[in-house]
This record gives structure tokens, sequence and C-alpha cells, in this order.
């Protein structure tokens, strides 16, 4: 989240914290100096020690590529007042007139052609502005424009003068993360006076369902890598990285709190922490790019996760013993992709194409990675028995619509 009043229940945007420097340090042109005044004193050692570890390299290849995104929106406060009272000084340089710096939010530059970059951001991080400012690491100050936005994803991609980029960001493959590898989160954390700080920890878990509600009221679920590194509202937008300095992820939210009348009870919450997996933020921010926005093909299912189900339910399905995982259908819309492909209420979809399918969410991201008029390959089991559909994807999430079925 950009560093303002932004949340959504229990998630709020977030990013970095302070330098957590790890691994076996490499200690380098060690010097120890020793100064005395006279036998009485004590001396003093002055020690200078050269640190260069994975991480001190992983954080120096990506620090000159991450930056700080200002959001100017034009300032309303005393619009209600003025039109009851009047404006007094009545003059034309009327502060409120003025675009007024609104938030903060991080943003990585993973693109150089010719004179123009690209910044990769999230969508609220940018959200209602009038005017965007991108801050670099060394300390200038550029115009930047939106080249494409998409509000379902939470991404961004944004467009600067390249005058002062020398170097852009390199994405790394999200399917290949371990549980338990490094993970380093840089960005702006609490806005661009902490521009650059690194807070380091592990990939806790993959494929993690987060649910987002945006300024929109649009309900997200975001396939999504959760780590512990230290995330704090202004990063949003920042890199999550390897220990290579590659991005894995685009840092976006965080869980504060449980909900209350759970069985945790508003308990607060510490290290879980969210982020956009690479390899959807370059299937997205490819079609920013060449769109200016995101047109998604759907199946015009409803579904539910095999994990959600009891055992009676499970039973009903009648699955094999070694299908554990996948998504059972609610419901079929008529006239939609799934429907005419002969897809019906109760089957399990298990693979799309080569990707095996273990959520919904993980479900929308597979078939998010193609486009309208592509046909893919579901596997599913019904009754039992496993079969495959050829489906050809020719609507799209504004075609959906079950409130008009019978």
């Amino acid at each position: 989240m950009e560093k303002k009043n932004i949340t959504s229940l229990l998630i709020t945007g977030v990013a970095g914290g302070a330098i957590a420097l790890g691994g076996s340090a490499i200690y380098q042109n060690m010097t120890n100096t020793s100064t005395a005044n006279n036998n009485t004193n004590s001396s003093v050692n002055t020690v200078n020690v050269q640190v260069n570890t994975d991480t001190t390299k992983a954080i120096k290849k990506i620090s000159n590529t991450v930056v700080s995104v200002l959001n100017y929106q034009k300032s309303s406060s005393n619009s209600d007042l003025e039109r009851i009272f009047g404006n007094e000084n009545n003059n034309n340089n009327n502060d409120s007139n003025n675009p007024q710096l609104a938030g903060e939010g991080s943003g990585v530059i993973y693109k150089k052609d010719g004179n123009t970059a690209y910044v990769v951001t999230n969508y609220h991080v940018i959200e209602g502005a009038s005017s965007l400012e991108v801050l670099m690491a060394g300390g200038q100050k550029v115009t930047a424009e939106v080249v494409g936005s998409d509000a379902y994803s939470d991404l961004a991609v944004l467009k600067i003068d390249a005058k002062y980029v020398k170097e852009t960001a390199t994405f790394g493959n999200s399917d290949k993360l371990t549980v338990g590898e490094p993970a380093i989160a840089v960005g702006s954390p609490l806005g661009s006076e902490y521009a650059n700080s690194a807070t380091e920890g592990i990939v806790s878990s993959l494929n993690r369902n987060v649910v987002l509600q945006n300024n929109q009221g649009q309900t997200i679920n975001v396939n999504a890598i959760q780590t512990d590194a230290a995330i704090n509202p202004g990063n949003s937008g920042g890199a999550l990285i390897n220990i290579q300095g590659q991005v894995i992820g685009i840092t976006s939210s965080k869980i504060t709190s449980t909900p209350s009348g759970t069985s945790s009870n508003g308990v607060s919450v510490e290290g879980m922490g969210f982020a956009i997996p690479a390899n959807d933020v370059v299937n997205i921010i490819n079609k920013l790019e060449k769109d200016g926005k995101v047109i998604r093909p759907a199946l015009g299912v409803q579904m539910v996760n095999l994990s959600s189900l009891s055992q009676n339910m499970l039973a009903s399905l009648n699955l094999p013993e070694n299908v554990t995982s996948g998504v059972a259908i609610a419901e079929v819309q008529s006239g939609m992709p799934a429907a005419k492909a002969g897809l019906k209420k109760g089957d399990v979809i298990v693979k799309i194409n080569d990707d095996e399918v273990t959520s919904s969410v993980n479900l929308q991201s597979t078939l998010y990675k193609s486009s309208i008029g592509d046909t893919i390959k579901v596997t599913y089991y019904r009754d039992g028995k496993q079969a495959t559909a050829n489906i050809k994807l020719d609507k799209t999430n504004s075609d959906i619509n079950f409130d008009k079925q019978n």
C-alpha cells in the first residue's frame, strides 16, 4: 500500500523495513588501528570490515532499479467550506487547486527502450492520481505517465524518461521457488524518506489465496507468494527478490490482524506479507504495454476448492483416491465456453493444458495466461472417470452473469 490511509479489512498494501544482512560473511581488507595517549589510557580499536555476502550482492544488484512512486491528487479539503462561505482570498494561487502529495509507494524499473523506461507498480499506488512522479535511487525526480493499469490484478505500468536509468531489473521464474529459500523485500517503507530499504526473510509459502478488496469495491483473489520479510506501508509495488537479485514478486499486501468473531478473534499478526508472483506480473505487464488494459478470458463456471469440501461432499464426487486437489464446478453458465464444451455441475477440474490446477485462484492464474480466441485443453473428472475437453475462449469476464440464470 502507498503511504496513505488505505485499508481493506485485514489486508493493507505494503513494503520493506531496515536492512537485515544474513549468510556467511566474507571479511576482506580488515585493518586494526590502535591508538593510545600513554600507558595509563585504554586503547581504542578502529576496525574496518568489508562485508560481501550473497545478500549484499543481491541488494546491490536490484537497488538502482527500485524507485519511489509519488501520487499527487487535487485537494478538495476546503471545497465544501468555500461553497458555503466563499473564498476569502479569492485568488488564482489557491493551494487547494494544486495537486498535493496524497500517497507514496514503490516501483521497479524493468525495461528500457530508447529514451523511455518502464516501471511496474501496484494499481493502488497510483489510484486516483492527477499526476505522478518517480523518485530515482540516485535522487532525481521525473514525471511518470500511466501506460496501463489493472485494478483486478493490482498492477500498473508507468513510463518515464530514461535519462537517469542505467540498470533494469530481471525477473526470476516464480514457478520454481522453494519454500524456505531467502527472500528480500526492497522498497520505500513509510515513503521516500526511507527509500531503498531492504528486509530479509524467506519464502514462507506458495500459491496462497489472498482475498483483497480494492477501492472500487471489487473482490480480488490473488495467487500470492507469502514471505516473512518485513513489509510496511509504502513499499507496495516494490521488489521481492531472490538471493540472485532477481525479482520473484511485486510486494502488494500484508495481514495485520485476523477477523473478529473467528477462532483467532482479532489477534495481531506479524510476518505475513504477500507478493504477486513474477510470472503473473510479466504476463500482465506485457498486456498493459500492448493494450493499456487486460481483457481476461472466462470459462463461465462457479468453483469451489476440493480442500474446502467435507468428507461427505468429496465422497459424492466419486473421485479416485489419488485425486486430492482441484476445483469442483458448482454452477455452469449457459452460453459460456465451459457449457458449450459440455462441462457440468459436479465436474472436478484438475489440469489446464499441462498445468496442474490446485485451487480456484491457481485456475484463474493459469487461465489468464491465455488470450481471447485461444483454445485450451481442460482435464477433469466426472463420476470417477477422467476426461478432457477442448474449450475455445471466446467470452470475457464481462460476459459472466449467474444472476440471470434460472
